[in-house]
């Protein structure tokens, strides 16, 4: 008998196939794969590499910037700078000016016939105490036993009088970049009466040593040498 073939019903997911028994193994749908976990607690993934990955790379470039930026890290040893020496100083001299000035070696004897010297102290430029002899510029018109006179009587507070000469003595120094040759004119002077608080402020204070202290006290080796020339003059 001829006609149109039969089409099939598709099969539903749970019906068993055409022949079988219900409840035998083959109308059993299989269980669905069990997922097997690989070894350690939680398995790296790629996503999860990648965020490492980030960070690691985010601290590494914030340990970089630290040490760019951490002063210590890269900071040079610092330089101990000399201060500018005498010849320093007149190497940067850009003229010369000649000075001439008058001061005296101002002596007393005290009751036991001991010889004692009358310093004075000033600062110098870099501000430390300087002790010395009480001397100054010469002004016009004036001569050198004058001004020592009355350069004594200003710096010390002290009036003395001329007893000779001590010669000259010569140096040099440096101030506001200009080179300066001074001459001084030294002279013996014995002092005969004074008061040491009426004095120019330029001087920090007024002191009598005796003469082997003054030698060690002067600050300054021209004036050293002007001691001990007036030294052999007082025995």
């Amino acid at each position: 008998m001829t006609g149109r073939p039969r089409r099939r019903r598709p099969r539903r997911p749970n019906e068993p196939p055409p022949g079988a028994t219900p409840g035998s193994p083959s109308a059993t749908p299989p269980e669905p794969p069990k997922a097997v976990e690989p070894d350690g607690p939680n398995p790296p993934t790629s996503a999860g590499k990648s965020k490492r990955r980030r960070r690691r790379k985010s601290a590494s470039t914030a340990s970089s910037g630290t040490a760019k930026t951490n002063p210590q890290a890269k900071k040079p040893p610092k330089r101990r700078t000399k201060a500018p020496t005498k010849a320093d100083l007149a190497a940067r001299a850009t003229s010369t000016r000649k000075e001439v000035s008058s001061g005296g070696v101002v002596y007393r004897r005290t009751q036991d016939d001991e010889l004692e010297i009358l310093l004075a102290a000033r600062r110098t430029l870099k501000g430390n105490i300087a002790w010395g002899l009480a001397k100054g510029h010469i002004e016009e018109g004036e001569s050198p036993e004058d001004a020592a006179i009355r350069e004594v009587r200003e710096e010390t507070g002290w009036e003395a009088v001329i007893e000779g000469s001590l010669g000259l003595t010569k140096y040099f120094y440096v101030w506001e970049n200009v080179r300066i040759r001074k001459t001084v004119h030294f002279f013996l002077m014995r002092a005969t009466q004074g008061d040491p608080a009426d004095r120019d402020d330029e001087m920090e204070e007024i002191r009598w040593f005796p003469l082997d202290r003054a030698l060690k006290r002067a600050a300054y080796r021209g004036e050293r040498d002007v001691l001990l020339r007036a030294a052999d003059i007082l025995g």
